[in-house]
């Protein structure tokens, strides 16, 4: 993916067009952060660029905090 320039305003046909692409990328299993990289965005706008395409966005995954419940009790 192209790298923008970071602290560029992204407008009109140049933000649908990386909002197109991200949503693509998110949809066949990249993670918001390898986006943000690949993009030489912030997680937050990767996020919000999503988020205003309307898209379902996974939960986090990965490892919680704390211990996990004993099942069965």
């Amino acid at each position: 993916m192209v790298e923008i320039k970071k602290g560029v305003r992204l407008t009109g046909a140049e933000r649908e067009a990386l909002a197109t692409r991200l949503v693509a990328q998110y949809e066949q299993g990249a993670s918001i952060r390898s986006l943000a990289e690949d993009t030489g965005r912030s997680y937050g706008f990767v996020h919000r660029v999503l988020s205003e395409s309307d898209v379902t966005l996974r939960g986090r995954g990965g490892a919680t905090r704390g211990r996990a419940k004993a099942s069965g009790s």
